[in-house]
């Protein structure tokens, strides 16, 4: 079974961008105009953090009040002055409070930025989906569009919503810890320091052990992830080939890695919290000897030294925020460049001007050379004049470039040279948008999506009335099968459109077509999933359809386009024979061999 590759991001997955400063610098070039905003987010953060620093000296200083007092109550020369430990207290509650607010506020503006910032990029991604040519999707994997649409963004998303202000936060609380601790004592708050350059040189090992084991944990994922869909989706080819065993031990191998990957990452990561504790455990014995000994010596107050201590044990904390917080900032850069990336790829050319509101339909292939890469090329001159109305027949082996001369109609690719007129004009000339209202195509891969069968049929005139698309239903002779189905016209196809059949789902997109009303119709192999029964039903009905309308019928059983106006052969790209079917028996040539070997036994 082909596995389907989707690049998958989460939290320990740190990809690294390419140009990272190019980047940043678009980045916060792109999220400037909120910029007022962002920098109230960052003063907001700033004076949290303050208020939340200043507070337990103050606290210190409630706790020396109340040692003060005893000392004086015992010695009979005084007692406690509770109305300073309730004034101390009251500044205390308010701080707090202060920090808080400022918090609130901080976070609930970033989120807004946050929020705004990605709702734009989303529509700018969406709107860029339908501008690109389809040369980059022959290119591009489904699961990296994906995974920049949902992953990529989520993850902007999120750093900018917490990890840009805890940046902030993290390097203004070592820098005002350092200050108050000087501001108490110069010589503990250096011995306190010395602790900075030991936690940074753990957390950076430890970082550099781990890493490799998330980004293999969400490798292995992946792949958990994929077989588990190939499991699912796949599980009728599964049963008919006996291969349950075969899957399962597929599956069981990658989970193995899995967990062993997650095992590791988690247990690596896992130390860094308890190695910073042991640190600062041991910066906390050093500092309450050396506070007990200068309180001894009276070079400082009790109150002080609890608070020395309070700002020791919160010191390391900041490194271990920062450590985790570049891990985060590494990730939103390189998946902004993703999505930036996207958004650079050129658009799909749209220099038209003309209208195609009064198309009949007359086409005309002129010297049409192509290739879906500029070196090889495979379509290599083609010509052919199709006049209005007429129903034109495309046969040849696989390979032969059928279906690539009617994408080359709609203008899905770009010619290499040629040209193909519409109504005498040239289709580049033509606005894109309209041009693309001018054509409606049945495809051999069908695609609904889940939703009921009235809105899969209405997509094809939004503005259809039920009564119209009932008719429509009953033209490609599907009006039958939809009434005997629960709900009727309101049932809901699943996502993978598996609760009716490939024949039924086909008919659902003749229908479709049909309702469009197109003044040019293509059928790709469009009864390719039906039974000969249906079949007939079906080309009674379009031939209907096709009646005063421009239509190009690609083919693989010949019986099915006996009555075309025209039929073209193509083969290796070009077209060797044309004519009507009798005419084309006669000849008995390449055509001839075609449709005889249909019936060789």
């Amino acid at each position: 079974m082909a596995k389907t590759k989707t690049r998958v991001h989460g939290p320990g997955n740190v990809d690294h961008a390419k140009d990272f400063k190019g980047t940043i610098k678009r980045l916060f070039a792109y999220i400037s105009r909120y910029k007022v905003l962002i920098i109230l987010t960052f003063l907001f953060a700033i004076g949290s953090t303050i208020f939340a620093i200043v507070s337990p000296k103050i606290l210190g200083n409630a706790t020396t009040e109340i040692y003060t007092g005893l000392i004086a109550k015992i010695n009979g020369t005084g007692g406690i002055n509770f109305h300073n430990i309730k004034k101390i207290l009251i500044c205390l509650v308010i701080l707090y409070f202060v920090s808080a607010l400022f918090s609130y506020i901080q976070s609930l503006i970033m989120t807004g930025v946050s929020g705004r910032t990605c709702y734009r990029l989303r529509k700018e991604v969406s709107k860029k989906l339908n501008k690109l040519p389809m040369s980059y999707f022959d290119k591009q994997s489904v699961g990296d569009i994906l995974s920049i649409i949902t992953n990529d963004i989520d993850t902007l998303q999120l750093t900018l919503n917490s990890s840009l202000t805890q940046f902030v936060t993290s390097i203004v609380t070592v820098i005002g810890i350092f200050i108050m601790m000087c501001s108490i004592n110069v010589f503990l708050a250096i011995i306190t320091a010395l602790v900075l350059p030991v936690a940074s040189f753990i957390v950076l090992i430890i970082i550099s052990k781990s890493q490799k084991h998330f980004k293999n944990q969400q490798k292995y994922l992946a792949e958990v992830d994929a077989e588990v869909e190939e499991m699912i989706t796949g599980h009728l080819v599964i049963k008919a080939f006996n291969a349950e065993e075969k899957s399962m031990a597929k599956y069981n191998l990658d989970n193995e890695k899995l967990y062993e990957a997650g095992f590791k990452a988690g247990f690596l990561s896992g130390l860094m919290q308890p190695i910073m504790n042991f640190v600062g455990n041991l910066n906390y014995a050093v500092i309450a000897i050396l506070g007990a000994i200068y309180a001894i010596k009276g070079k400082i107050t009790i109150g002080n030294i609890q608070s020395f201590i309070q700002y020791s044990r919160q010191f390391t904390n900041p490194i271990a925020q920062l450590a985790q917080i570049s891990n985060q900032i590494q990730s939103m850069v390189a998946a902004s460049e993703r999505v930036f990336n996207f958004l650079d790829n050129e658009d799909y050319i749209d220099e038209g001007t003309l209208t195609t509101e009064n198309i009949s339909g007359n086409i005309e292939f002129k010297n049409v050379k192509f290739g879906y890469q500029k070196d090889k090329t495979i379509i290599k001159n083609f010509n052919a004049k199709v006049k209005k109305g007429e129903k034109i027949a495309i046969v040849g082996p696989t390979g032969a470039g059928k279906t690539t001369i009617v994408k080359l109609l709609m203008r899905f690719y770009e010619l290499n040279d040629g040209e193909i007129l519409l109504d005498g004009k040239n289709i580049k000339e033509y606005k894109r948008n309209e041009l693309e209202s001018v054509f409606a195509m049945v495809l051999q891969d069908t695609w609904l999506f889940n939703g009921t069968i009235l809105d899969n049929l209405r997509y094809g005139n939004l503005k259809a009335t039920d009564e119209q698309v009932i008719e429509a239903a009953k033209t490609a002779n599907v009006d039958y099968f939809i009434r005997t189905l629960p709900d009727g016209y309101n049932m809901i196809l699943n996502e993978e459109t598996s609760n009716i059949s490939s024949g039924q789902k086909q008919l659902l997109t003749i229908a479709r077509a049909i309702l469009a009303d197109p003044k040019i119709l293509i059928l790709d192999e469009a009864t390719s999933n039906v039974d000969t029964r249906t079949e007939e039903l079906i080309q009674k009905a379009m031939d209907k359809v096709m009646e005063g309308r421009t239509s190009f019928i690609i083919a693989h059983r010949l019986s099915t386009i006996k009555n075309a106006d025209l039929i073209l052969v193509m083969n290796e790209g070009d077209i060797v024979e044309v004519g009507k079917h009798e005419e084309l028996l006669k000849k008995k040539g390449f055509y001839a061999e075609i449709y005889n070997s249909q019936f060789e036994k």
